[in-house]
């Protein structure tokens, strides 16, 4: 890890900007879930992780309340975690087919997983101050991978925050939509393509299937050369 993102992930899991979504995930921990009951919940602010020179982001809107704020990483221990990193695995993009904690031995090839919310916030609804005070670390992100090519949003919300954060910075009003498959050419040459979210309502009814990831990850991975 480079020193750089060393000192952000430092940041990150120290950051108490938002007193809801620090009481949120205070709670969680201390509760737990009935299966979990036996284990010690991160229940800080989840980093990012992957490779420091990725050419390719995957972008969700938050960590699962018993997921990453139960183990500590982005898509880990969850179901949404479960579906990506079975395709991940697929498309070479990830060394074994699961992501379940923190020392897992998971590394990912040319790729940086993170979230545009850094905190589950309750009912997956963030607060508009929550998200505007998140967005100096997802810049910062940003910034730090110099070899980044491309941006998958998992998600409208993870889609529409960074098209909003793109537009602040560079002054653009260029119009996105949302729509899986679509991709966009952003104002430093870096391409975004937007992606329905893997989350359990949306993979059991089918609005996203493994054949439609594998297909979007297999084009970015492409477009991403590497």
């Amino acid at each position: 890890m480079s020193i750089k993102f060393k000192k952000l992930n430092k940041t990150i899991i120290k950051c108490n900007k938002c007193p809801r979504l620090i009481t949120f995930i205070k709670k969680i921990s201390s509760e737990k879930r009935k299966q979990n009951i036996d284990e010690n919940y991160w229940g800080k602010p989840v980093t990012g992780f992957g490779d420091n020179k990725a050419k390719l982001m995957i972008l969700g809107l938050a960590p699962a309340a018993h997921g990453g704020t139960r183990t500590g990483r982005a898509f880990t221990g969850d179901k949404s975690g479960d579906f990506l990193f079975k395709s991940l695995f697929k498309i070479k993009i990830s060394n074994q087919s699961y992501s379940r904690k923190i020392n897992d031995r998971l590394k990912l090839s040319s790729t940086y997983i993170t979230n545009i919310l850094k905190c589950v916030p309750p009912g997956d609804k963030p607060l508009n101050n929550e998200l505007i005070n998140c967005s100096d670390y997802f810049i910062s992100e940003l910034d730090n991978l110099k070899n980044l090519k491309v941006i998958v949003t998992l998600g409208k919300v993870a889609f529409d925050n960074c098209t909003k954060l793109y537009k602040k910075k560079f002054k653009i009003n260029q119009k996105f939509e949302f729509k899986h498959g679509r991709q966009y050419l952003l104002p430093d040459n870096r391409v975004l393509i937007a992606c329905y979210h893997p989350s359990p309502r949306n993979v059991n009814t089918k609005v996203i299937t493994t054949v439609m990831i594998n297909n979007l990850l297999r084009k970015a991975k492409k477009i991403a050369k590497f």
